[in-house]
């Protein structure tokens, strides 16, 4: 279908004096203040999510480095738990930038929400972050015991993800009961998004995803790591999932691979696609209506997987 009207104009408007610079002719610091700029938007009134008690915390990563975190609580608790990883490139993204996107899935999941502020390459490349992902699950799992646990994320958030689902799976530590991964990169040879039809002039170019692996992988010999290449790693015994993909995403391609190695692998696997969608469509849910009804999709999956786990298990 064709390119969402609403997010046709966006990206004309963007456009209008030229196309965005790439983030390697930038500083990282400027590139970081570009998608915050991008992502902090005035909320209108009645824009919002129902109301959530939010506190900042401080938790130990792996290597006993305090890392931040923010706990969301809804007004009305199912008894379950997210573990959310803000994408960004591994580079920019933060709490601020990914707190809408909490709070939506707080309040229509009913459940707490950890988000987790891991630490960003170029200052902490991999397995920094994945460190601190794998440390925010487990102190999640610690501090929510008897709650289904979700690991969560979008983009390079969703990445890790299920780097740290990996992780779980190798060490039983935390149990998790579901995946959610929203549009995530897992070729880092970026064979198969140079190959798409929208490589560039839809939000996300395959120019700055090379930047960002470079910066989250400056050893090239990581690539091969099966935290990294997920589409060569085996994700047998992985919990129930649901990917999410959007169709002007050169990540598309990647996602739906993605679905057909878990379903390989014998893992439950729900794909969502996001017809007439860019990168991102998660984040931009209370400007653009149709992103909005991909993410109330992308809800009901997860309660589905969830609710039959809990029926099983019960």
């Amino acid at each position: 279908m064709p390119l969402d009207r609403i997010l046709r104009r966006l990206i004309a408007w963007q456009h209008a004096d030229g196309a965005p610079p790439p983030l390697r002719t930038m500083p990282v610091e400027q590139a970081r203040e570009r998608y915050r700029a991008s992502a902090l938007r005035p909320r209108g009134q009645g824009g919002e999510p129902d109301p959530t008690v939010v506190v900042d915390e401080k938790i130990d990563s792996l290597d006993s480095t305090p890392i931040r975190c923010r706990v969301y609580t809804p007004r009305s608790d199912t008894d379950r738990v997210i573990t959310y990883l803000h994408g960004g490139g591994w580079v920019t993204g933060d709490l601020d930038t990914h707190d809408l996107a909490c709070r939506v899935l707080a309040a229509s999941l009913g459940t707490v929400v950890v988000s987790a502020d891991y630490r960003r390459a170029p200052e902490f490349p991999y397995p920094t972050p994945l460190h601190d992902a794998i440390a925010a699950a487990r102190w999640t799992g610690r501090m929510f015991p008897d709650r289904d646990h979700v690991l969560a994320g979008d983009s390079a958030g969703a990445q890790l993800a299920l780097g740290a689902a990996l992780d779980a799976r190798a060490n039983g530590d935390p149990r998790i009961a579901a995946l959610l991964l929203m549009y995530p990169p897992v070729d880092p040879s970026l064979r198969i998004a140079a190959a798409s039809a929208h490589t560039e002039g839809y939000l996300l170019s395959v120019e700055d995803l090379t930047w960002c692996y470079e910066q989250y992988l400056p050893d090239a010999r990581h690539r091969s790591d099966p935290a990294v290449d997920l589409l060569r790693a085996d994700l047998r015994g992985l919990p129930p999932t649901v990917v999410a993909t959007a169709e002007f995403d050169p990540l598309q391609r990647e996602g739906e691979l993605l679905v057909e190695h878990l379903h390989a692998a014998g893992v439950p696997a729900r794909h969502v696609p996001g017809p007439g969608l860019v990168h991102g469509a998660f984040l931009i849910q209370d400007i653009v209506p149709a992103a909005a009804t991909n993410a109330q999709q992308v809800v009901r999956e997860v309660d589905a997987l969830l609710t039959a786990a809990h029926r099983h298990t019960a």
